[in-house]
C-alpha cells in the first residue's frame, strides 16, 4: 500500500532542504551548485510539467509509479539524497539500467545451484530496473517495474559494493526518500569539529519523543517506547540506540547490543558492560581487541574493567550485585536458582523490581544479571516481556499479571521430546528430608563427594571428560546434577546415562535412603537402540522396600509395591512406550509429591558431582577394560 496518497511533498522537501543548508559550515568550500542550493535553501529543481512527465513515460514505455510522479511535479530531480547519492534523476535522466553495470552476472554467480525462480528474479533486477542515480558514491538506485504493489508503486532498490550487503529494498519511491532523509539525519547527528550543531524542528521533535519513550518504558509501556525509539534511532538521535538496545536485549531480539554511548558512562557500566562482554564471550571471538570497537570512547581504565569482566564471564565467576532491596532480592533469587527453582527465583526478582532504582536517567532496567552464570539462565523472551511491563524506577503504571512459570508440575515432562535436549534415557535419585548439598555424601565416595560449581549439564560432561584420567568398561559412575524436588525432597539427575545392565545393576536407593526415604528411577522407554527398560526402587532407612524392573519384555518385582505403582498397571502391553513412561512418571510424582525443574535441568546451571558406580564389582572370571589417559 502507498504510505500516504496525499503526502505533502513540497513541505517535506523544503524542510529537508533547510536542514541540509543549516548543517553546512559557513567557511566550508563547496561547488557552485551546492552553494546556490544553500543560499536558496532548496535541494531540488523546478517542478516538471505534466508534458515533461508524459514525455518521460513515452520514452520509457511505462507509466511512472504514483509517488515518483507526485515528486516530479514538485521537483524535477534532487540533490544529496542521503549521504551517498549526490544527484537523483528527474525526467531527463531517468533511464533503464539494462545491466549497464554488468552486475546481473555477478549476482547470478552468487546463487546456489538450488536457487529458486524468486532468487533468480531478484538477480535479474539489473536488466529490468529503472536507474535513478545520476551522480553517486558508487551507489545504485533502481526502481523495479516488476515489484509493484496494489497501488501501482514500484519498489526501489539501493546497492553499493562497499556495503557488502544485498540490495536494500524500499517499498516505494516515497519510502526511499523518507529513508534517505533519515540517512541524512543519522550522518549529521554527530557532527565533527567545526560543524554547526545539528538542531532543527525534526531533531527537537524526535528528542522529545525519546524522552517520553524513556518514561513510558519505565512505566511498563515498552512496546510503545520501542516504536518511538526505533524511529529516533534511524534518525541517529543521541540516546535512542542506547535505550532501545536495553529493551531488545531483554527481549532476546538483538544478537549483539552495544548500548551506544551508555556502556562507557561510569553510571551505567556496572549494568551494561557485563551483558555486552557476555555476548562477546558467547560469540567465541578469538581476538578480544574487537572489544575496543564495541566500547568506542572507552579509556584505558574502562578497557581494563571490560577485560577483567570478560575473564570472569568466561570463567563462570561473574557475580551480579545491586544496591538496596532489589539487591537483597538478587541474592535470594541466586540461592533459589542454585538449587533449580528458577521459577521461584524469577518471582523473587519480579516482586522486588518496582523497588529497583536506576543509577542514571538512561538506564531502563537492571541488566547486569543476564551475565551472571546462575541468574542469566532465568531469561526467556516471555520473561523479558514480563520484566519490561513492570513499572519501575519511580514511575507509576499498571502492574502486569504474574508471568507463567517455565516449569510444569511433576515429572511427566521427562517423557516429552525436548527440542533443545537429546534426552531419550535418564535416571534420577530422590531423597526425602535431605538438602541437595548432602546428596554427594550419600551417593559418592572420596574426592567425588564434593559438589562442583554450577554449570550446564553439557559443560559438566565436557569438564568431566577433560579431567578424568581413567575410564572403565565395568564402572558406571553417574555425573548428576542436584537440586530441590519440591517440598522436603532433593534430586540428583543424570540425563545421559550409560547402558542399563540388569544383571549387574545395583540400585543406589538403600545408600541414599539411610535414615530417610529414597526413590530411584531409570528410564529407557524411548532409547534409540537396544531393549526398552524401566526401573523403580524405593528404600527406607537404608533398606530396599520394593522395586521392579521392566527389561527384556518382562517385569521382575520385589517387595510390597503400592497399587499406584504396580507395574501390572503399566506393562500389560507396550504399544505406546512414551505414554507408558508418562503414566509411570505421573504415578511416581503423585505417590511421593515430587517434581523436578525442567528449565534448570535443560537450560540452567546446577551443582554436579560424580556418584559411585551403579553396577556391582566384577566377579570371578569377568573381564573388563580400563583406559588411562596420561
Amino acid at each position: 500500500m502507498t504510505e500516504n496518497p496525499s503526502f505533502d511533498w513540497r513541505s517535506f522537501l523544503l524542510e529537508w532542504s533547510g536542514e541540509w543548508a543549516d548543517s553546512l559550515p559557513d567557511d566550508e568550500a563547496r561547488g557552485e551548485a551546492d552553494e546556490a542550493a544553500r543560499q536558496a535553501r532548496w535541494l531540488g529543481f523546478p517542478p516538471a510539467s505534466e508534458e515533461r512527465i508524459a514525455a518521460l513515460e513515452k520514452r520509457l514505455g511505462r507509466r511512472m509509479p504514483p509517488s515518483y510522479r507526485e515528486f516530479l511535479k514538485v521537483s524535477d530531480g534532487w540533490r544529496h539524497a542521503g549521504g551517498f547519492v549526490s544527484l537523483l534523476a528527474g525526467t531527463a535522466d531517468a533511464r533503464w539500467h539494462d545491466d549497464e553495470s554488468e552486475l546481473a552476472a555477478m549476482f547470478e554467480e552468487d546463487l546456489d545451484d538450488d536457487a529458486g525462480p524468486e532468487e533468480r528474479w531478484e538477480a535479474d533486477l539489473w536488466r529490468r530496473g529503472l536507474q535513478l542515480d545520476v551522480e553517486s558514491d558508487v551507489t545504485y538506485v533502481l526502481m523495479d517495474p516488476e515489484d509493484v504493489d496494489e497501488d501501482g508503486e514500484w519498489a526501489v532498490y539501493t546497492w553499493a559494493s562497499w556495503r557488502a550487503a544485498p540490495p536494500e529494498r524500499h517499498a516505494s519511491f516515497l519510502a526511499f526518500m523518507r529513508d534517505m532523509h533519515r540517512e541524512f539525519h543519522s550522518l549529521r547527528a554527530r557532527p565533527g569539529d567545526g560543524k554547526p550543531e545539528f538542531v532543527n524542528a525534526t531533531t527537537r521533535k524526535l528528542d522529545a519523543r525519546v524522552e517520553e519513550a524513556r518514561l513510558e518504558a519505565l512505566r511498563g509501556g515498552w512496546e510503545r517506547a520501542v516504536k518511538a525509539l526505533e524511529e529516533a534511532k534511524e534518525y541517529g538521535r543521541p540516546r535512542a540506540a542506547g535505550l532501545v538496545d536495553q529493551i531488545r536485549r531483554l527481549l532476546g531480539q538483538a544478537p549483539v547490543t552495544y548500548f551506544d554511548g551508555l556502556v562507557t558512562d561510569p553510571r551505567y557500566a556496572p549494568e551494561l558492560l557485563p551483558p555486552l562482554v557476555a555476548e562477546h564471550a558467547a560469540q567465541r571471538h578469538r581476538d578480544d581487541s574487537t572489544l575496543r570497537f564495541h566500547l568506542r570512547g572507552a579509556d584505558e581504565d574502562q578497557m581494563s574493567l571490560a577485560h577483567a569482566t570478560l575473564e570472569q564471564v568466561r570463567g563462570g565467576t561473574y557475580r551480579y550485585t545491586a544496591d538496596g532491596p532489589f539487591g537483597e532480592a538478587v541474592e535470594r533469587a541466586r540461592e533459589l536458582a542454585r538449587w533449580g527453582d528458577t521459577d521461584g527465583a524469577w518471582r523473587t526478582l519480579m516482586e522486588a523490581l518496582p523497588l529497583w532504582e536506576p543509577s542514571g536517567p538512561d538506564l531502563l532496567a537492571p541488566l547486569g544479571w543476564v551475565a551472571d552464570p546462575l541468574l542469566g539462565s532465568l531469561l526467556a523472551p516471555e520473561r523479558g516481556r514480563g520484566l519490561l511491563s513492570v513499572p519501575r524506577g519511580g514511575q507509576q503504571g499498571e502492574a502486569p499479571g504474574p508471568t507463567a512459570g517455565l516449569d510444569p508440575d511433576g515429572l511427566a515432562w521427562l517423557a516429552e521430546p525436548d527440542p533443545g535436549d537429546d534426552r531419550t534415557c535418564y535416571r534420577f535419585v530422590l531423597v526425602e528430608g535431605v538438602g541437595p548439598e548432602e546428596l554427594p555424601a550419600r551417593l559418592a565416595d572420596g574426592d567425588d563427594a564434593v559438589l562442583n560449581e554450577p554449570m550446564t549439564l553439557r559443560e559438566a560432561r565436557r569438564e568431566l571428560l577433560w579431567h578424568r584420567g581413567e575410564f572403565s568398561s565395568y564402572d558406571d559412575k553417574a555425573l548428576m546434577a542436584v537440586g530441590r524436588a519440591g517440598p522436603g525432597w532433593s534430586f540428583a539427575f543424570d540425563g545421559a546415562p550409560a547402558g542399563f545392565n540388569r544383571r549387574r545393576f545395583v540400585s543406589p536407593a538403600p545408600a541414599a535412603g539411610a535414615g530417610t526415604r529414597a526413590v530411584v528411577v531409570w528410564s529407557g522407554l524411548r532409547a534409540w537402540h537396544g531393549e526398552l527398560f524401566f526401573h523403580l526402587s524405593v528404600a527406607r532407612d537404608g533398606a530396599e522396600q520394593y522395586a521392579f524392573t521392566y527389561a527384556d519384555k518382562e517385569v521382575r518385582r520385589s517387595g510390597d509395591i503400592p497399587r499406584a505403582l504396580d507395574p501390572s498397571r503399566f506393562f500389560g502391553t507396550l504399544e505406546d512406550a512414551a505414554e507408558v513412561e508418562r503414566s509411570l512418571l505421573e504415578a511416581v510424582a503423585g505417590e511421593f509429591g515430587v517434581r523436578m525443574p525442567r528449565h534448570a535441568i535443560v537450560s540452567g546451571r546446577l551443582h554436579t558431582f560424580t556418584t559411585r558406580s551403579w553396577t556391582r564389582p566384577p566377579g570371578d572370571g569377568e573381564t573388563y577394560a580400563v583406559v588411562r589417559m596420561g
